[in-house]
């Protein structure tokens, strides 16, 4: 049985949305010429470097599984899709440019994580709902017991697993805790099974 499993968690790259300035959230929104260039870079640097993995586990959603696909075929990795990895659920949100968004559905001042993400329509995920999704697809990764995987997903999904690995409360509105993933950045972590202790190995923002 392998005790000690290294999970690497690895944002997309620049994406389409990111250029035209509009929510994201399920937005199914494919990567720009830098995002793949993005992506290329960290995974030439980390072939360089000597870092393998047995699996990668990515969203389906485009900009997440092109750039899954990327590293796969440069470090000859097996790509694997889980939904759960998704990106939060914004509702109405999606693909709105900001301001029209704000326009539309202005957010109050404070929304507690029990409520969905579009409070005046009842649409989009909660707080509690994307950290229990993370939850469950950070379970999945670690019952397939493989030495070494590499996540590939989204903003708010990682942020969320790194809830779970860290033990910090759901948060509320804008409060709490962030952690700013930038384009293809990730977060290196271990996982003792046998002591359930992790371990924060490295974090990059940018390649």
């Amino acid at each position: 049985m392998v005790d000690a499993l290294y999970i690497t968690f690895m944002r997309h790259g620049r994406s389409r949305a990111d250029d035209e300035m509009v929510h994201e959230g399920r937005y199914d929104s494919p990567l720009t010429d830098v995002g793949r260039a993005q992506v290329n870079s960290r995974a030439e640097e980390w072939k360089c470097a000597g870092i393998k993995f047995d699996v990668i586990v990515a969203s389906p959603l485009v900009r997440a599984s092109k750039s899954a696909e990327i590293v796969g075929e440069i470090l000859g990795v097996p790509v694997e899709y889980d939904p759960d990895w998704m990106e939060r659920d914004t509702g109405p949100l999606a693909q709105l440019p900001f301001e029209v968004a704000e326009e539309r559905f202005p957010r109050p001042e404070f929304i507690n994580p029990f409520e969905p993400y579009v409070a005046a329509t009842g649409e989009g995920e909660s707080g509690w709902d994307l950290v229990a999704r993370a939850a469950i697809a950070l379970q999945r990764v670690i019952r397939k017991r493989k030495r070494s995987t590499l996540v590939v997903a989204h903003g708010g999904t990682l942020n969320a697993a790194m809830y779970c690995i860290l033990g910090i409360a759901t948060p509320s509105s804008n409060s709490g805790v962030r952690f700013a993933f930038g384009d293809a950045g990730f977060v290196r972590t271990s996982y003792d099974t046998g002591r359930h202790l992790w371990t924060i190995r490295e974090m990059s923002a940018n390649p």
